[in-house]
């Protein structure tokens, strides 16, 4: 089991200790906006407009709107914080719950990366987020979502530490995986030091372990089509391609 997990907003600490978790992985921004704007072109050669679903900090969506029109949604509003000093001016940053997203506009792509739709907790919440999403497409436009484990990739019980080595701040992050039923939990204690003084504190996230043929059967029931999966995907777990019809 991989460590990119997404932690989602850090509570009791500063959105941008989300961001320098993930600079400890290396985790390749521009490879993963490359890979998801191949799977574009060969769809939609002629894309211009992009909404980035629980964009996060805007990591993929700063590089996003370098090339396109993008729109960000996010719910955590410290998130939304740290993405709106990283995006172009032009990128529109809104407070949205993907389970209730309504736009009023439509767009050429719509993406929800690193794994954010499994936190929908049932398969009926999982249609309605890809359902939200499919409707904000124009006709001939691509949806792209990446998934999370399923049943047979997660590692029950998985142990892991990222360290933060920064001039004035160091952290670390234990993480403990675990599973009941088709329901994961993420399990994360956090200490930071730096010049106010040193905290702890815990947070505990739970994502469903959907199959992958429930993503592929929530696009079609969203009135999608052209669903396909790229297995790997942009960092292992997958990537679910589908096109609104034209």
């Amino acid at each position: 089991m991989r460590e990119n997990v997404d932690l989602g907003p850090v509570a009791d600490g500063p959105a941008d200790l989300y961001d320098a978790f993930y600079d400890a992985l290396e985790k390749d921004y521009d490879a993963e906006v490359r890979i998801v704007l191949r799977h574009v072109r060969r769809r939609a050669p002629g894309a211009s407009r992009l909404l980035d679903v629980a964009c996060g900090t805007g990591r993929h969506l700063a590089r996003f709107g370098r090339r396109l029109d993008c729109v960000g949604v996010d719910l955590d509003p410290a998130m939304l914080d740290v993405a709106r000093a990283r995006c172009p001016a032009s990128v529109r940053l809104v407070q949205a719950d993907m389970a209730t997203l309504d736009l009023g506009r439509r767009f050429d792509v719509v993406t929800c990366l690193f794994s954010s739709v499994a936190y929908m907790p049932t398969v009926a919440t999982l249609r309605t987020a890809i359902r939200n999403m499919a409707r904000h497409l124009d006709p001939g436009g691509v949806l792209l979502v990446e998934p999370w484990y399923t049943r047979q990739t997660w590692e029950d019980g998985h142990l892991a530490v990222l360290t933060v080595d920064e001039p004035g701040r160091k952290a670390a992050r234990i993480s403990r995986a675990t599973r009941r039923g088709d329901a994961s939990a993420l399990e994360f204690d956090f200490l930071v030091a730096d010049a106010t003084g040193t905290r702890h504190f815990t947070e505990r996230h739970e994502l469903r372990l959907f199959r992958i043929d429930q993503y592929v059967a929530a696009c079609t029931a969203a009135g999608l089509v052209d669903v396909e999966v790229d297995d790997y995907g942009l960092y292992g777990l997958g990537l679910v391609i589908a096109s609104a019809p034209r």
